[in-house]
Parts: C-alpha cells; structure tokens; sequence
C-alpha cells in the first residue's frame, strides 16, 4: 500500500504560513512522541529556517519513556528548545512558557536595547494533523480556546490567540508534504491516525503492526489479548481476530474489524507505551 495524503487545503495553509513567518519570533512544532523523526514535517524545517525552535514531543506517555530521553537529547543536540509533554493532562505544558522565553532571549535583549519592554513574543505552532496541537493550546492557555477533534484536519484555518502578557500564538492547520520519500516514514503516519483512515485498508494497517510488535515490543500482543505470538503478521492478525470474536455472516474472520480495535488499542495507549523509531544520524 502506498501512503500519501496530501489535500488542496494543505497547500494553502502552507503558503500562509510561509507569509506569516515574517511576523513570527519563534516555532513551536509539536510532534508525535512516538515517531518523533517521522511526525517532523520537512517542508517547516525549511520554512523556518532562522527562526527560534521549540520543539514538543507530544503524547509522551504513549511513548516508550527510555527512547523519549534518546529522542530529547538527540534533537537538543541539534539545537532545538525541547519538552516532553503529554497535552491531555497537561504533563509539561508548565514548563513551555520559560522555554519559548529562554528560546527567544536574544531578541528578548534586542528589544531592550531599544528600549522596547514587555512586547509580546510572537509564536507560531505548527505540526502534522492529528498531533495534539489544538490541545496543547487550550492547556498551555487554561481554558478552551482551540476547537479540538480525535481525528486529523480539524483546524482549517489560522488564528491568532493570546495565551499570556508573555506570548501570542498564531495557529495553524496541520499540514503533511507532497511525497513520501520513505513508505516507511508514511505508514508511522498512518499508525498514528494523522493520515485519513478513510482512504486506508486497515488490514494491511494491523498487519504491519503486529509486525513490529512482535519484532521490537515482543509479548505485548499476548499480554493484551491472549493469544499466541509469530512472526507471520497475517496470522497474529487472525488470532486477534478469534480471541475477540471478530465474525462475519457464516463464521468467517473478520480481520479488518481486529485491525480496526488492533489500532484504536495502540493510538490510545491500551497496549503499552511504544516508540516506533529510535534516533537516527542525519
């Protein structure tokens, strides 16, 4: 199966933001803990491109906690203003607010040198759809003030919002890339629920996640659903699919029912806490 999903809205939202950089002071990208490489949207590296980054590793505990340490210290490496946070409970979402303060400094003493105090730092939020970002504003501001939604391409457009005296954020839609360069780096996407389930086979989903399990998580599977591990993701798939009587008409398996539970289970944390990638060298 190939993965791509790229709507017109997309485009749009891209060329806005790529005017709206002017005003920005700094980005804030939030990514997804448990692909922190593959949820990071090149197009806004590009973009951003001298601009102050904050980067927030959202979702953390969903994540495995010893690849969130690896994760963090590996993009900090590369310069980035990291948090772990997880913005359902507000986990980290304190600690934002002196990070983007400590990621602007410069300018912070820029303006003083010229005598202007107290503006505003200007930010911009960005991520991939279904990242946790109209969440995270509405717990780093303490009140609802972004329109929220379990499923991707639910901001549409841009909008600016005073969180604090300290910072006013500019939001924006979740935005993907034209191309997959790696189909490895689309189907973490799509695992996670930021690509459109509707135009996806959600067996071929399950199976490539008992794949991994099996390879990297083993005893996982067994543990949440008692059955019996193997190597063939079809056939784990199947045995999912009895232990929860996933039944068509006549008695036949109904394995895209399984995959369906298989990755509602994984995106929300009912199995464990997994990291699908480890750091790599770029």
């Amino acid at each position: 199966m190939q993965y791509q999903w790229y709507p017109g809205h997309m485009t749009k939202a891209k060329r806005q933001m790529q005017e709206d950089l002017k005003l920005i002071d700094v980005v804030i990208e939030l990514v997804d803990a448990r692909i922190p490489y593959s949820s990071k949207n090149p197009d806004i590296n590009a973009m951003s491109n001298g601009k102050s980054r904050v980067l927030l590793l959202n979702k953390a505990d969903l994540a495995d906690k010893q690849k969130n340490d690896e994760w963090k210290a590996y993009y900090e490496s590369l310069g980035y203003y990291v948090v772990l946070i997880n913005a359902k409970n507000g986990n980290g979402v304190r600690s934002v607010n002196d990070v983007i303060t400590k990621a602007c400094q410069e300018k912070i003493e820029r303006d003083r040198k010229r005598g202007i105090l107290n503006r505003p730092i200007r930010a911009m939020i960005v991520g991939i759809p279904n990242v946790g970002k109209s969440t995270f504003i509405n717990a780093f501001a303490g009140k609802a003030i972004a329109k929220t939604g379990n499923k991707p391409g639910v901001t549409k457009g841009k909008q600016w919002i005073r969180l604090n005296k300290n910072v006013e954020l500019l939001d924006t839609p979740g935005i993907l890339w034209p191309k997959f360069e790696d189909q490895a780096v689309g189907l973490r996407i799509a695992l996670i629920g930021s690509i459109n389930d509707e135009i996806l086979v959600t067996s071929e989903l399950g199976y490539e996640l008992c794949k991994f399990m099996t390879a990297n998580y083993p005893g996982a599977l067994a543990a949440k659903y008692g059955v019996e591990e193997c190597e063939d993701g079809n056939e784990l798939l199947c045995r999912i699919a009895r232990k929860r009587a996933c039944l068509l008409k006549g008695g036949e398996l109904d394995i895209e029912k399984a995959a369906g539970f298989l990755l509602d289970d994984f995106r929300n944390g009912r199995i464990g806490n997994f990291t699908l990638e480890i750091p790599k060298n770029e």
